[in-house]
């Protein structure tokens, strides 16, 4: 590994980089053996940085699926139909890096770019959605950094999902790290809409013809009723609500199945009022 770290870069991205490290070894008069050092060193902590990004993923992921096995195991039921995962590439981090001043330090780079980590959690209903970010904010070793609710308040292109980026510890054998990582959790109605948005946007270049905007426009508005009449039906399926702790974070929204007029039906509803239902934004990276 760190002697092919150490050979000519053939990504374009790498060559970036290396050029970029050489100058700054030029600048500061180091032969080419120092520089074939800097090189490699660059190289392996951005490997590093990938794989604790990485093993905060696996953090997150053992915690989703802990909640799922014991949910089924006690109502038979799960609120999580799946969940997906994404981390940036080596030379992904290393694009990023670059246009942000060109700055190659591991610190610059988990101060300035949040989304190098990411879980995204499916569901069936609105209302377990917003249990299962609950569950996992109410956690003691897990910290809440930012939420965004585009479920009550979609983005201007009909975008709807939770947005919750967490740090969760990742103990390694010399120190602790804690590690960021974004968190989607979605419906299948939400994600099915995300994903064909997000194709669409990327074989336009997110320049949609106006009739394609304007499907995607009202294939959002259909999406978001749909989730609600499954709200609806919802009580038929599980008419026992769900005991759990809470965080706080999304007050007046109990559990995957709370009591009717008190849970996710209810506030799927008071999305509506808030008069953003219509709205529309960019899906996120997949």
């Amino acid at each position: 590994m760190k002697d092919a770290a150490a050979q000519p870069p053939s990504h374009p991205v790498q060559e970036r980089v290396r050029d970029l490290v050489t100058a700054r070894a030029e600048r500061d008069a180091l032969d080419e053996e120092e520089v074939t050092a800097r090189l490699r060193q660059v190289y392996d902590e951005f490997m590093a940085l990938r794989m604790h990004y990485q093993f905060g993923i696996d953090e997150v992921q053992t915690k989703v699926e802990i909640l799922r096995k014991e949910f089924e195991q006690m109502h038979d039921y799960s609120p999580i139909e799946h969940v997906r995962t994404r981390l940036k590439s080596v030379e992904s981090l290393m694009e990023k890096a670059l246009r942000t001043e060109g700055d190659m330090t591991v610190r610059a780079i988990r101060a300035r770019i949040h989304d190098i980590a990411g879980v995204r959690i499916t569901c069936s209903f609105v209302a377990d959605a917003y249990w299962v970010a609950d569950m996992l904010a109410s956690q003691q070793d897990l910290e809440v950094l930012q939420v965004k609710d585009y479920i009550a308040n979609p983005k201007p292109n009909g975008y709807r999902s939770l947005h919750l980026i967490v740090q969760v510890p990742v103990y390694l054998s010399t120190h602790v790290e804690h590690v960021p990582v974004e968190l989607q959790i979605r419906t299948i109605a939400m994600d099915f809409w995300a994903s064909t948005e997000h194709k669409l946007a990327y074989k336009y270049e997110k320049n949609l013809p106006p009739e394609l905007r304007a499907e995607l426009d009202e294939a959002a508005r259909v999406a978001d009723e749909l989730d609600r009449r499954m709200e609806r039906l919802r009580g038929e399926i599980r008419p026992q609500p769900a005991p759990g702790r809470s965080s706080g974070l999304f007050p007046g929204r109990p559990g995957p199945a709370g009591p009717e007029g008190q849970d996710g039906a209810a506030s799927a509803d008071g999305a509506a009022a808030d008069g953003t239902a219509d709205g529309a934004g960019a899906a996120p990276a997949s």
